[in-house]
Formats: structure tokens, C-alpha cells, sequence
């Protein structure tokens, strides 16, 4: 098996995209413009320097958006029954970025992952100077139906955006980057094997709490409820026995830089194990850790 794939980006589901941004600009992230899917959600992402981000995912038009799940848009409708069980605030997918998604396609149906038909679109996308770009997609999707409130999927971008983002990569909160991903389960390896084939990576790695998947930029790591409190200081979110999405590990060079904004603008946070740790609310849909690291 070739290299995993990289991280591309994590989605999040939130109720509102004005919330969203207020919530993460009071943590330290500059915020890119809103940006309109052609099928009924809308986004205001964060970009970091190590090409990953957050995509803050909004209902624009729930007409679309119902309407594009009923006619097999794997996306929406996957985000339609994540909002139905969980509520309108959560993690619900990880994105990794791929050259070729037909092939990951492919492979997602020959490893018995596949999570319905690949879906291509196009939408524009506002830079920092005012400019405009159109920024195309190719997504395949990997399911497991153990799992009904998690997915991954692979992102292909079939025309490069302008690479000049460094102004959207500037975060007064001092990350530059994902370094770990936090799912959750009472039985982490029995997603051992979805995270690893999801990734294309070749490893599954046995963990003091569970399992994890090492991929070019970041570690995924499959959490018991033991582990989830022992690295997070979380509770378990319910004894439902699939896959959640509960943390994101942020990179910073200074964690002095990082409490003195969260302190500034009246965030509430802990210290644990060297990071700081910002619980999910509103507009942010999964617990924030920042660490140092280069």
C-alpha cells in the first residue's frame, strides 16, 4: 500500500454560520469569508499554514439541502441525518486529500467502505483582497454502517485555488496547524480497521486507550472512555456504540500566546498534560487542545 493520505480538512456542523464565527474569532481564529455550496450549505473556514482547516458547515437553504440528500448528494445527506441524531453543533467527518478520487472510489467499493456516489461541484470562493476564484471539487466517500454519525471522505481539487492564502493563515491564538484527531467509541478496534483503510494508510497502531492511524500530517486516534477522560478530561457522550467525533489537538509555538487570548476574550479553558483545552459550545462543535509543537 502506497503513503496514507494527508489531511485535508474536518468538517463541523453548526446551527448558525454568524455564530460560528463569532464563537471561533473570540478563540483566536481569523475566519475566511462565507462561501456557499450549490446544494444548500454554506461555510466560513479556517486555514492553516500546514494546508488543513475547519470547515464550519451551515444550512443556507434547507430546501436545497433536503432536496440534493433525496436525490443521493452523499454530503448533505449525511449531514442531514448527523444534525436529526446529534443536533445542529458537532463533528461529524474527516477529510483527507487525494490526487485521484475515482480511484479512492474504487477502493472504498472493493474494501466494502463506500459511502454512495462520488459527488463533483464547483463553487466561488472569495479571497482576502476581494478577488474572486472558483474552486471545483471531486469527493469520495467512506461509510461504516456502525457508525451512522461519522464519515470520511476524500477531497480532490480539480482546479488549484490561488496558493496566496497567508493572510487567512495568520491566527492571533498562535495555531498553525492540526497535529491529532479525537474519535471516540466503547470499542475503538472495531474501527481499527474503517480509520485505516479510510486513510489508505498502512498501520494500525494499539494505544494505551485504543487504536491509531498515523497519516502524513496528523495522528487519528480511535479513544475508549477511559481514554477520551484521561487525555481530555471528557465523559463519554453516550454509550451508543459507533464512532464520534470529539477532539481536534491544534499546533502552536507558544501556549502563553494562546491563554493570554482565550483570557483577553473571556474563554473558558483547563490545563491538562501540557495543553490547554477549550470544551465544545455553540459555534464550535468539538473540544479545542492546544499543544506546542513545531
Amino acid at each position: 500500500m502506497s503513503e496514507a493520505h494527508p489531511l485535508d480538512h474536518i468538517v463541523l456542523p453548526v446551527s448558525n454560520i454568524g455564530l460560528a464565527r463569532e464563537r471561533l474569532g473570540k478563540l483566536g481564529f481569523t475566519v475566511a469569508p462565507d462561501a456557499r455550496h450549490p446544494f444548500g450549505t454554506e461555510n466560513a473556514c479556517i486555514f492553516f499554514s500546514d494546508e488543513t482547516y475547519l470547515e464550519p458547515l451551515g444550512v443556507a437553504s434547507a430546501e436545497l439541502h433536503e432536496a440534493s440528500a433525496r436525490k443521493g448528494n452523499v454530503f448533505t445527506a449525511r449531514d442531514r441525518a448527523f444534525r436529526f441524531r446529534c443536533g445542529d453543533d458537532g463533528f461529524s467527518a474527516v477529510v483527507f486529500a487525494t490526487a485521484d478520487a475515482d480511484r479512492d472510489h474504487a477502493r472504498f467499493l472493493s474494501e466494502r467502505i463506500n459511502g454512495g456516489e462520488m459527488l463533483q461541484f464547483e463553487r466561488p470562493m472569495k479571497m482576502p483582497d476581494g478577488s474572486e476564484a472558483t474552486a471545483a471539487f471531486k469527493l469520495a466517500f467512506a461509510v461504516d454502517l456502525r457508525a451512522p454519525d461519522f464519515f470520511f471522505f476524500t477531497c480532490q481539487r480539480v482546479n488549484p485555488l490561488p496558493a496566496d492564502r497567508k493572510a487567512l493563515h495568520v491566527h492571533a491564538n498562535g495555531v498553525h496547524g492540526i497535529a491529532e484527531i479525537a474519535l471516540v467509541s466503547p470499542d475503538p478496534k472495531a474501527f481499527g480497521s474503517f480509520v485505516r483503510a479510510a486513510a489508505h494508510s498502512p498501520v494500525i497502531v494499539n494505544d494505551a486507550f485504543g487504536v491509531s492511524v498515523v497519516t502524513p500530517n496528523v495522528r487519528i486516534s480511535v479513544l475508549s472512555p477511559d481514554g477520551l477522560y484521561a487525555y481530555f478530561d471528557l465523559p463519554a457522550a453516550s454509550t451508543d456504540r459507533g464512532l464520534r467525533g470529539i477532539a481536534i489537538v491544534f499546533k502552536v509555538d507558544d501556549l502563553a500566546v494562546t491563554e493570554a487570548h482565550l483570557a483577553a476574550n473571556g474563554m473558558t479553558y483547563t490545563r491538562k498534560n501540557n495543553r490547554i483545552l477549550v470544551k465544545a459550545a455553540a459555534g464550535q462543535g468539538a473540544l479545542f487542545a492546544f499543544e506546542e509543537k513545531r
